[in-house]
């Protein structure tokens, strides 16, 4: 075994030991003990972050925890290789049951936006994935930024592999109850997704869509400050698209 493969069998056996020995604990005590031990095998953990019992970390140094960030019970985070990442930014908040997972891909990333906060069983899976600040995200939500590869009949599904185009969903957008995100959407700062909708296309700024699949049924009124920050924000994704 060479050094490499030596230090990733070293770290991820401390990995397991910190949370098994401290994932459990409950109450205060147990958010304290998590905030100062969890430092030595995450990237980074802001002051004041609360990680509750049950939560289950995958290549830990590969995720990194802004200040008072907030994950509520049973949460997990899988970064699947060492080569991906997971950033939760300022008092971004996960609730029960979130499922974060980065598939296996070089510079893979899924980021999560200051005070944006993520429903009690919803699911984030795939390459690249921004999520922007003050975003709601009901329970139950699907933001699913892969799709597998199935031109082949001769061949089984499952050994055809998966494609990747990547999700962004801009400031202070509102996904309803158990609304789904398909691959390679875009949706725009300001909009507003119904609960039970499936987004297959890019949302405008500032719109309401409903519906399966997704339509826009009406816009919000947006004032000119609004407009300058929607058209910044669209070529900071254009520009974080690229390095993708």
């Amino acid at each position: 075994m060479n050094t490499e493969k030596l230090l990733a069998h070293l770290t991820h056996w401390k990995e397991v030991l910190v949370v098994v020995l401290f994932s459990w604990i409950p109450l205060s005590p147990g958010r304290i003990l998590r905030n100062l031990v969890y430092r030595s095998i995450l990237g980074r953990i802001g002051k004041f972050t609360k990680i509750e019992t049950g939560v289950e970390l995958v290549n830990a140094n590969s995720i990194e925890l802004g200040y008072g960030v907030r994950i509520d019970r049973d949460v997990r985070l899988r970064n699947i290789k060492r080569n991906t990442k997971i950033c939760l930014g300022d008092r971004a908040c996960l609730g029960r049951g979130v499922n974060v997972k980065v598939h296996p891909g070089k510079g893979g990333k899924i980021e999560i936006g200051d005070r944006t906060s993520i429903g009690p069983y919803s699911c984030l899976s795939g390459l690249f994935i921004k999520i922007g600040k003050n975003c709601l995200i009901a329970p139950h939500v699907g933001i699913f930024a892969n799709n597998h590869v199935y031109a082949d009949p001769t061949q089984l599904i499952v050994e055809q592999g998966h494609s990747y185009e990547g999700i962004v969903i801009e400031d202070d957008c509102w996904l309803g109850y158990g609304a789904k995100v398909m691959d390679g959407v875009t949706i725009s700062q300001g909009s507003v997704i119904g609960a039970g909708a499936v987004v297959t296309k890019d949302v405008p700024p500032y719109s309401v869509a409903v519906g399966v699949p997704a339509k826009v049924v009406s816009q919000r009124e947006q004032t000119p400050k609004q407009a300058k920050h929607s058209r910044h924000l669209r070529f900071q994704r254009l520009s974080y698209s690229s390095v993708g």
